[in-house]
C-alpha cells in the first residue's frame, strides 16, 4: 500500500473542539448528522473507548438497510481518534461493502482535532487495512465520491454544530 492510497479530508468548525469530539463520540450527535442527508441510524451499541464497539444501522430514504462496525484502538480525548471501519451484518460480523464487491474489508480511520481561538480543525485520513491488489484498486478508483461524501458529511457536522 502506498501513501496515495488514502484519503484526507480536513474541515474547521466554529465550535471548540471538546464540542466536536463529543459530537464524534455520542451516539445522540452521531444520528444527527454522521449519515447521509435522508437517512437514519439505530445504534446497537456504543463503545466509545481503545477496544469499544460503535455498531449502528443505516437505512436509506428507499429502506435498504446497511450496517457497519467500528473498533477504537485509540481514543485521546478530545483530540484524537483512531478506529477500523467495516461492513457487518447484524450481528457485527464482516461482511462485503454492499455496493461495491471489491471495497477493502477493512478501513483505518484517523480523527485529529486541533483547536485554535475557538475553532476546531478536523483532519481525518482514511486508509485500506491490509487490502488485496483488488481492493486497493476499488478504494483509489472511489476516492474522488467517497472524499466528497466524507467533506458532506463535516458540512453537515459543522450545520448540527451550529444549532447546539
Amino acid at each position: 500500500m502506498t501513501m496515495a492510497t488514502q484519503i484526507k479530508t480536513t474541515h474547521t468548525f466554529n465550535a471548540p473542539r471538546k464540542l466536536v469530539f463529543q459530537a464524534l463520540t455520542e451516539p445522540e450527535h452521531l444520528k444527527n448528522w454522521w449519515l447521509p442527508k435522508g437517512w437514519t441510524m439505530e445504534v446497537s451499541r456504543g463503545d466509545f473507548r481503545p477496544g469499544g464497539v460503535l455498531h449502528y444501522s443505516q437505512t436509506s430514504p428507499d429502506g435498504d438497510v446497511m450496517w457497519i462496525k467500528f473498533v477504537y484502538s485509540e481514543m485521546n480525548t478530545p483530540e484524537k481518534i483512531v478506529y477500523s471501519s467495516f461492513f457487518s451484518d447484524e450481528e457485527a460480523n464482516r461482511v462485503r461493502a454492499p455496493f461495491a464487491p471489491n471495497w477493502p474489508m477493512e478501513i483505518l480511520n484517523t480523527i485529529t482535532l486541533t483547536e485554535d481561538e475557538g475553532k476546531t480543525t478536523l483532519t481525518m485520513t482514511v486508509v485500506p487495512f491490509t487490502p488485496t491488489m483488488e481492493e486497493i484498486k476499488a478504494f483509489d478508483d472511489s476516492k474522488e465520491w467517497a472524499g466528497q461524501g466524507y467533506s458532506n458529511t463535516f458540512v453537515q457536522l459543522g450545520e448540527y454544530l451550529s444549532n447546539m
